[in-house]
């Protein structure tokens, strides 16, 4: 651990502190000690299980050394041409593969993850069709009084009929409104032996089939049908061929790990109909009519939603706690996406171990110079809304962590820097996440060439990358981040109730994928999002709960408690809704009946379902009249309950204020935050995501005694200029666009730490070089020859077709005369930097310049008179790609999906312009008090 912390101490001091590094005493202690768990992990694609123990002890060692602490093995597709290496996943000769990588993992520190299948969704060989996902289908035919249906009752579609579809329900209704079910008149060979005697009757026929959906990107060994995530039969016939490989043995793994739920057209499983009576207590046989329908009515929406209820129950019953279970046996966790799964997301999130969401495509920032190009902008963009799901589900399940699938699509490929890295990375830090996984990075032999074997949606955290180099810059900030944000316990004030029945309550469709791609359709236009959103822009904070989670919670001390591991919460927030369980309301009156504040927007209009529904319906409205409210000021109005209150408001922030609890002001200034509470006090991320620089006292709702401020880009520490003022105190913070900080508010003093230094007083900046020696030091396809540069410009204009070519590191030097060191210190900035830097100056390393605004204090590293400044520049993938397109030299040839680019169209960089690349400037330095 000394080593890494070595590491961090002489990182790049980013812009944003201008400070200088004070000496910390040896004994004091302000950064957690770093551990394998705060360092980024990342997935790692065994291409084709071609691997070997050569290769795998030099990867997981450039791995080590770049920072990550650990990799997650997802068996994946392979290269063709090289279908000799590859091994078939599970067998004797894969699992030596895998304990191999694990023992040589652990000698290094790191920890190793595994995706319990190859691809996603979870199936393979061993899922047959009676086990495969399944959909209902369902035929319709018309009869009139005294005509014999002339047509079979068999499945039309030729695939499901070879693959067994059965017949399980066949009902006719009557233009009278007559239900009948007259399944036992239709004969083996499908022959309906029933006319009407009067009317005309609609008759529908439901047939268990199959989606027939295969493994995508199955690597060798893992092909075959998805498996039945609503079936206990079937997810035991599918864990049991990890219980034969490991030969009752536990491999070691970590966390067990499942993708994002992409089993698509999964509406049925041959149990459904006797699990639903079950559940719901009633048939849905009966109700095939309303269940096939997309008409806006009542009935319909009623019977939509508790089939969707009782499908999240059954995928919670029997896959995901059934999934659970399994790797608790071996005493291992698991780490699941929920999202996209057509159930209580929360729930589903909450039922593992390690809730995971993901981050697909880009955001918008507006921190000056960070590029994204049009063509690099996916059809929606991450929200951190939707991130929440998961932490939430974390945070009110008293869970460790809550991770993150990042980078997915940051770019278009080999266009994806490191500095754009930082703000996506942020804004996922924001959303609760304290552990990311990069997505990701490609097992690539070393005898492959460039750019190695790739996977076909990746930001690409490969050897091979260009700024691999630099990647410690970016893996050094990560680690130092979360090693506060898994400090302690989440800090959020609020609960925010999901109202699930209100999404389920659609009638179009049947499943309903609550998915990334579709929360234009079932998040952002409801209520319960746009309370969320207002609460959050007023510097509230917040988890999201679902009503199972309510159920469970308990009141203690007029504090919310969801879990004995999580933290209390001070009020629940019920968004407007038209849906809500009878047991939900009862159970929210007596929370606030046992002391709690509940703030409702609106009481709930109806109970959902269909089953005893008026009786549900008299004894929800029962439960209304019953709260007496009397009017309070600003439109509030309050219901007294035992020893707490229920206050019944649209403005859910007038009603925060009238228990007088407030915002963080601090998000007036346009900067973000997230809190974790830790014994003798808190912890504060916040970011500058704003094109303006912060220099101003930020008000934090705390009493704190002392405050530190903590670097995470560069490790500096130091004490604050902080006043406490009541319940608040004020510290003061400058930060620059696209910089963050950790504020460390104490409720006691702190010894043995200097003052952190601020920036009083800057002096007209000295503009650096005039004479520039570039020596292009390794890359391709061609190295370039040397240049001296009287004036800085992009490699692509420097009139040489091999720069134009170029990806790689090219060292720009020069001197500079420096008569007098007057100034405290002094701010190196390199301007415009395409794409990271790695900075020595006077033979000394001043770190890694990765991210905006690409600027440090320096200097320490100066002296009087002639000084001597080396930039290390690495630039991006794409210009070497762009050459190896425009002639023809093949580099992308892979089973499956072969390699797509970013709209997922066959990927061809021969038309693209050249990426600017290099030390554009203009580099200066400006000296500060």
């Amino acid at each position: 651990m000394k080593k890494i912390f070595l590491v961090f101490a002489c990182a790049c001091l980013s812009a944003g502190n201008i400070i200088a590094q004070s000496k910390k005493p040896a004994t004091a202690t302000v950064w957690p000690q770093i551990t394998k768990e705060m360092q980024p992990w990342t997935r790692w694609w065994w291409m084709g299980n071609a691997v070997d123990n050569k290769n795998t002890v030099h990867l997981l060692e450039l791995y080590h050394k770049a920072g990550f602490g650990g990799v997650e093995v997802t068996p994946i597709y392979g290269a063709i041409g090289y279908e000799n290496r590859y091994l078939q996943f599970l067998s004797p000769q894969w699992m030596s593969a895998l304990d191999f990588t694990i023992q040589k993992a652990k000698a290094l520190g790191m920890g190793v993850d595994m995706n319990t299948g190859t691809g996603w969704p979870f199936g393979g060989p061993q899922i047959k069709a009676g086990n495969a996902a399944g959909k209902l289908i369902i035929q319709t035919y018309k009869l009139a009084a005294g005509e014999t249906l002339n047509s079979k009752i068999v499945v039309n579609d030729a695939r499901q009929a070879k693959n067994a579809a059965v017949l399980q329900a066949v009902i006719a209704y009557g233009d009278k409104g007559e239900v009948l079910d007259i399944t036992n008149k239709v004969s083996t060979d499908g022959s309906l032996n029933w006319k009407p005697a009067e009317g005309k009757w609609d008759i529908y026929a439901a047939f268990s089939g199959k989606t027939l959906q295969q493994v995508k990107r199955a690597a060798p060994g893992g092909e075959g049908f998805v498996m039945d995530h609503l079936s206990r039969i079937a997810v035991d016939t599918y864990l049991k061929r990890f219980d034969e490989a490991f030969k009752g043995k536990s491999p070691g793994i970590g966390s067990y790990f499942n993708d994002s739920y992409e089993v698509y057209g999964a509406s049925w499983s041959p149990g459904f109909f006797d699990e639903f009576q079950r559940r719901r207590g009633y048939d849905l046989r009966l109700h095939l009519n309303e269940l096939n329908s997309s008409e806006n009515t009542e009935k319909v929406a009623r019977v939509k939603i508790d089939y969707r209820e009782t499908m999240s129950q059954m995928l919670l019953d029997n896959f995901t706690l059934t999934w659970t279970n399994w790797a608790h046996h071996y005493g291992s966790l698991t780490r699941n996406q929920s999202h996209g799964s057509p159930g209580n997301l929360l729930d589903l999130y909450g039922a593992v171990d390690i809730p995971e969401c993901e981050t697909f495509g880009s955001s918008h920032f507006d921190i000056p110079g960070l590029r994204r190009d049009s063509a690099d902008v996916r059809n929606v963009d991450p929200d951190p809304m939707m991130l929440k799901f998961a932490s939430s589900a974390g945070h009110v399940n008293g869970r460790r962590y809550a991770t993150s699938e990042t980078f997915t699509w940051l770019t278009e490929h080999f266009k994806g820097s490191l500095s754009q890295c930082k703000p996506e990375l942020e804004q996922v830090f924001l959303a609760g996440v304290n552990h990311v996984y990069f997505h990701g990075t490609t097992y690539s032999p070393d005898d492959i060439a460039f750019p190695g074997w790739l996977f076909y949606a990746s930001t690409n955290f490969v050897p091979n990358n260009s700024w691999w180099d630099h990647l410690p810059g970016l893996n050094n900030y990560i680690a130092r981040c979360q090693s506060v944000l898994q400090a302690g316990k989440p800090d959020n004030e609020l609960l925010i109730y999901w109202p699930v029945y209100d999404a389920w309550a659609n009638t179009k469709g049947m499943e309903m994928q609550l998915a990334i791609h579709d929360i234009n359709q079932w998040l952002r236009p409801t209520d319960f999002y746009k309370a969320s959103m207002e609460l959050q822009k007023a510097g509230y904070s917040f988890d999201f709960i679902s009503d199972k989670q309510i159920g469970g919670s308990s009141v203690v001390n007029g504090q919310i408690v969801t879990k004995a591991d999580a933290q209390s919460r001070k009020v629940l927030v019920v968004p407007a809704c038209r849906f809500m369980p009878l047991g939900t309301l009862d159970k929210i009156i007596a929370l606030a009946q046992a002391g709690a504040t509940v703030i409702m927007q609106k009481l709930p209009e109806d109970v959902p379902g269909l089953a005893n529904l008026e009786v549900r319906q008299s004894k929800l409205k029962s439960s209304l009249v019953a709260l007496k409210f009397n009017d309070l000021p600003n439109g509030v109005k309050q219901c007294k309950t035992g020893t707490g209150q229920i206050l019944l408001t649209a403005d859910v922030q007038k009603a925060l204020e009238y228990r007088d609890m407030k915002g963080e002001a601090l998000v007036t200034t346009g900067l973000k935050f997230i809190r974790r509470s830790i014994a003798g006090g808190k912890y504060y991320f916040i970011v500058n995501h704003t094109p303006e620089a912060i220099d101003t006292d930020l008000p934090l709702n705390v009493k704190a005694v002392s405050v530190v401020i903590m670097d995470p880009q560069s490790g500096a520490y130091g004490l604050a200029k902080s006043s406490a003022n009541g319940n608040t105190t004020n510290v003061h913070v400058q930060l620059q666009p696209g910089e963050a900080v950790i504020l460390k508010a104490n409720s006691t003093p702190v010894a043995l730490i200097a003052k952190w230094k601020y920036i009083e007083k800057t002096d007209a900046p000295l503009t650096i070089g005039g004479n520039w020696a570039l020596h292009f030091t390794k890359g391709g396809p061609v190295v370039p020859a040397d240049q001296q540069l009287s004036d800085l410009k992009s490699w692509t204009a420097l009139n040489d077709p091999n720069a134009v070519s170029f990806s790689g590191s090219g060292e720009y030097t020069t001197t500079f005369d420096l008569p007098v060191k007057k100034a405290s210190d002094y701010i190196l900035n390199l301007g415009k930097v395409c794409e990271s830097a790695h900075v020595y100056i006077n033979g000394q390393d001043a770190g890694i310049f990765w991210s905006i605004p690409f600027s440090a204090r320096v200097g320490k590293y100066l002296k009087p008179g002639n000084n001597t400044i080396k930039v290390e520049i690495d630039n991006l993938m794409a210009n070497h790609i762009r050459y190896m397109d425009q002639n023809g030299i093949q580099w992308r040839k892979y089973h499956e999906i072969n390699f797509v680019n970013i709209n997922y169209q066959p990927f061809d960089a021969s038309k693209w312009s050249p990426m600017p690349s290099g030390l554009l400037g203009p580099v200066t330095l400006t000296p500060v008090e």
